[in-house]
C-alpha cells in the first residue's frame, strides 16, 4: 500500500472523520485566512529497559489526533483534539476562525509535491518478536560483564516508533508520511574501589530493529559505551581558564547545534531575537565554516520526507565559508520573510504547532588531519564527548560539560580530565575556529532537541574542529 493509502485507511476507515466532515471544516476554519492546515496523526511506541540484570519496565502506547490551524497575517488559531470525528473538527473550526477577524488574506499555495522516500517501509513493532527485543538487551548486559571484571553495573534500552501524518489543505491537497524510529541507549558503569564512573553510547535511526539486533551490529555500540567509563575511571581534575580547545567529530556537533543552530531558525530572526539577525550576506564565521542543515538524509533519525506542513525537506545552507547565506524556514515565516520554506516546519504532534526547526545541523569537513589540529595545541583541552548544556539564544551564551576530555600539552593527549564545562557565546566561536579536519561524520542517531516545550528527533555533526580559546571550567586547585 502507499503511504497516502495507509493513512486514508487510519484517519478515514478506522474513525468518525468523513471526508465532506473534513473538507467543511476546512472551508470554515480558512475563509479569509493567510494559511493552515489540518494534521492527523497516529502513531504508537514502545521501550523497554534492562538494569542490574533483569528486565525493568516494557511498555507500549498509541495515539491518535488532528490538529487544526489557520493563520492570518502573524496570528495564528489552533485547536488539537485526541477524537477523529466530525464533531470534534467543526468546534476546532469554530475556535481557530476567529483569528480571521477583521482579516482578507490571499491564501498561500499548496507545498511542493515529492516522489522521494527517505526511511524504509516498515514497522519496527511488529519486526521482532517480543523475546528477541529482551534478549537482545540481556546479551549486551552479559557481554559487557564478561568484558571487563571492573564492570559493576549495565543499563540498556531499547524503543521503537511507527508514526503516520497525514496533513490535509483547503485546497484539497493531501500528503502523508510513514515515520519510523528506533533508539539503543548502553551505559555501563565501571568501578576501582571507591570510585566509580560511568560511559554511555546510543545510535539510532528511521529504521527497524534489525538493524541493532546481531552482535555484530550492537558489539561496537557497547565496546564504545565501556571504553568511556574507563577513561574516565582515571581522569585527572580538570583544570581552570581560558584555553584552546579542540573538539571531536559527530557528537560534539551537539555544541554547534545548540549555540548557533537555534539562531539561525527563522522566527528568531524574523523577530530579531537572534544575534545573527541582520547579518546576511555577512561573515559570521570563520573562513573555511560552512554548515548545513539537510533533512534529506536517508534513514537519519533527524530526516523527513516532508515536514509538518508537508513541505519536502532540503538541505539548507546557512552558513557558506564563514558567510551567513540561509535560515531554517516554516511556512509562515517565509512568507513573512519573503522567501521559500524550507522543509522546517515542525512539531512534536498532533497537540503542537509547528515552527522552524532543525533536522540533521552539521558543520563541513575541511582540510586538516586530527593529528594535525592536535599537534598545533600547547595547552588546551581535547574534548571527545558532550553531556548536558544550557544555551541563552537570544545572547548566544551557552555551557556545556564534557563527558569525555583530554588535556593536551605541546601537541601532545595527556590524561583524561574529570568535571570540564566549555563556556562562550556561539557567534564569537565560530570566529574563533581555526582549523576545520578533514574527519566529518554525524552522530549515531541519539539527538533530541527541544524548543518552547517541544521535542523533535534530531541528528548533528561535525569535523574535528580546533577553537583558538574557549572559557574552561574545571575542579583542579
Amino acid at each position: 500500500m502507499s503511504n497516502q493509502s495507509i493513512a486514508d485507511d487510519l484517519f478515514f476507515t478506522r474513525t468518525d472523520l468523513t471526508e465532506k466532515g473534513v473538507q467543511s471544516a476546512l472551508k470554515q476554519a480558512s475563509a479569509g485566512t493567510d494559511d493552515g492546515e489540518l494534521f492527523l496523526e497516529y502513531s504508537v511506541s514502545e521501550s523497554f529497559s534492562f538494569d542490574d540484570g533483569r528486565l525493568r519496565s516494557a511498555s507500549s502506547d498509541s495515539s491518535q489526533g488532528f490538529g487544526l490551524r489557520a493563520i492570518a497575517d502573524e496570528a495564528t488559531g489552533y485547536a488539537h483534539s485526541s477524537e477523529l470525528s466530525d464533531a470534534a473538527l467543526s468546534r476546532a473550526a469554530a475556535t481557530v476562525s476567529s483569528v480571521t477577524r477583521g482579516h482578507d488574506g490571499s491564501f498561500q499555495a499548496a507545498p511542493a509535491g515529492t516522489n522521494r522516500v527517505l526511511y524504509e517501509d516498515i514497522n519496527p513493532l511488529a519486526e521482532v518478536p517480543f523475546a528477541d527485543k529482551t534478549k537482545l538487551l540481556a546479551d549486551i548486559d552479559a557481554y559487557l560483564r564478561d568484558k571487563d571484571p571492573r564492570v559493576r553495573q549495565v543499563m540498556t534500552s531499547l524503543s521503537g516508533e511507527w508514526g503516520a501524518v497525514e496533513i490535509i489543505r483547503p485546497d484539497g491537497e493531501r500528503i502523508a508520511d510513514i515515520r519510523p524510529l528506533v533508539r539503543l541507549n548502553i551505559a555501563v558503569m565501571v568501578g576501582n574501589g571507591d570510585r566509580q564512573e560511568t560511559g554511555t553510547y546510543g545510535t539510532g535511526g528511521r529504521t527497524g530493529y534489525t538493524a541493532f539486533i546481531s552482535p555484530d551490529a550492537w558489539a561496537a555500540s557497547a565496546d564504545e559505551a565501556l571504553r568511556q567509563a574507563l577513561a574516565n575511571l582515571d581522569a585527572v581534575p580538570a583544570p581552570a581558564g581560558e584555553m584552546e580547545v579542540v573538539l571531536g567529530p559527530g557528537w560534539p556537533g551537539i555544541l554547534l547545534h545548540e549555540a548557533v543552530g537555534h539562531g539561525l531558525e527563522g522566527d528568531f530572526n524574523r523577530k530579531k531575537t537572534s544575534v545573527f539577525a541582520g547579518l546576511m550576506g555577512e561573515r559570521v564565521a570563520s573562513p573555511g565554516v560552512t554548515v548545513i542543515d539537510d533533512g534529506t538524509i536517508q534513514g537519519r533519525r533527524g530526516s523527513l520526507t516532508v515536514d509538518d506542513e508537508g513541505t519536502p525537506s532540503s538541505a539548507t545552507t546557512l552558513i557558506k565559508d564563514g558567510i551567513l547565506v540561509g535560515f531554517m524556514q516554516d511556512r509562515m515565516n517565509a512568507r513573512l520573510m519573503g522567501v521559500a520554506p524550507t522543509g522546517n516546519g515542525r512539531r512534536q504532534d498532533f497537540s503542537h504547532k509547528p515552527m522552524p526547526r532543525m533536522t540533521n545541523t552539521f558543520m563541513m569537513g575541511g582540510d586538516k588531519s586530527r593529528e594535525e589540529i592536535v599537534a598545533s595545541v600547547k595547552n588546551g583541552i581535547y574534548a571527545v564527548n558532550f553531556g548536558g548544556g544550557q544555551v541563552d539564544i537570544t545572547s548566544g551564551k551557552f555551557v556545556f560539560s564534557a563527558s569525555e576530555a583530554y588535556l593536551v600539552k605541546n601537541g601532545k593527549i595527556g590524561p583524561a580530565v574529570k568535571g570540564a564545562t566549555l563556556s562562550g557565546n556561539g557567534a564569537d566561536t565560530l570566529t574563533k575556529i581555526t582549523m576545520v579536519g578533514d574527519d566529518m561524520a554525524l552522530d549515531p542517531g541519539v539527538g533530541t532537541c527541544g524548543k518552547d516545550g517541544q521535542g523533535v528527533p534530531v541528528g548533528v555533526g561535525q569535523p574535528t574542529l580546533k577553537i583558538s580559546a574557549l572559557t574552561v571550567g574545571g575542579t583542579a586547585a
